[in-house]
């Protein structure tokens, strides 16, 4: 028999059975290092602890020296490309994987209410109001996100065939309407939200009750410019 201790000790179960997810949102991590090497040598020795193999394993799959790898994992030494890259297979991680921990600047958009940027989009032709709440360009983590504030007033169609690359989230904050992804529909109010995939058509396809204003956030792969 589980006691109320031991099942709070249990990782959560999602819906479904479903296991917890792997991130935590919760969680911290160690601070950036200003040292390049120091960056370098931590990660490799988090990498190689992770695949649990010893410094002895590493240095006979890459053909590096055991003192050559111990100066690398203290941040002794830099290590050339050549080596990143025997190192960066063995392990089997992108060479960028090693730069993680390297000091580097992180970017945030602060949009005071009623600052963001009108802009248009497909739908604005149907008289839906596109408000741009933030937008960072070639962030490392290789997604786009765009939040937009979505307005839809008396002069504002219906409109439930949009579709585009990537996922979308929805959170009703006011008004009522009926919301089409592919053949299903949803009666949205406010607190309600919906997450799509944005390739099915999708869009308003009934006014119930104006102004309505909702929250859509869009992510999507970054694209990779090739030279």
């Amino acid at each position: 028999m589980t006691t109320k201790r031991e099942a709070a000790d249990q990782p959560e179960q999602a819906h479904g059975g479903r296991p917890p997810f792997s991130q935590d949102p919760h969680a911290v991590r160690e601070p950036k290092e200003n040292n390049l090497e120091m960056a370098i040598g931590h990660e490799v020795r988090a990498y190689r602890k992770k695949l649990g193999i010893t410094v002895t394993d590493l240095a006979a799959a890459t053909g590096i020296s055991l003192g050559m790898l111990s100066k690398i994992e203290n941040g002794n030494i830099s290590p050339s490309l050549t080596t990143l890259q025997s190192l960066s297979r063995a392990l089997g991680v992108p060479l960028t994987a090693f730069f993680r921990r390297y000091e580097e600047p992180r970017n945030a958009v602060f949009v005071k209410a009623g600052e963001g940027v009108e802009l248009e989009r497909r739908g604005t032709r149907a008289g839906h109001q596109y408000n741009l709440l933030g937008h960072i360009d070639n962030n490392p983590s290789g997604v786009i996100v765009e939040p937009y504030l979505i307005t839809l007033t008396a002069d504002s169609d219906v409109f439930p065939t949009f579709q585009h690359e990537g996922m979308e989230f929805l959170y009703m904050l006011e008004g009522e309407v009926v919301y089409r992804h592919g053949d299903q529909l949803f009666q949205m109010q406010p607190g309600d939200s919906l997450f799509f995939d944005a390739d099915a058509p999708h869009g308003p396809e009934q006014l119930v009750k104006l102004p309505s204003r909702y929250l859509s956030i869009i992510s999507y792969p970054q694209q990779v410019t090739r030279g």
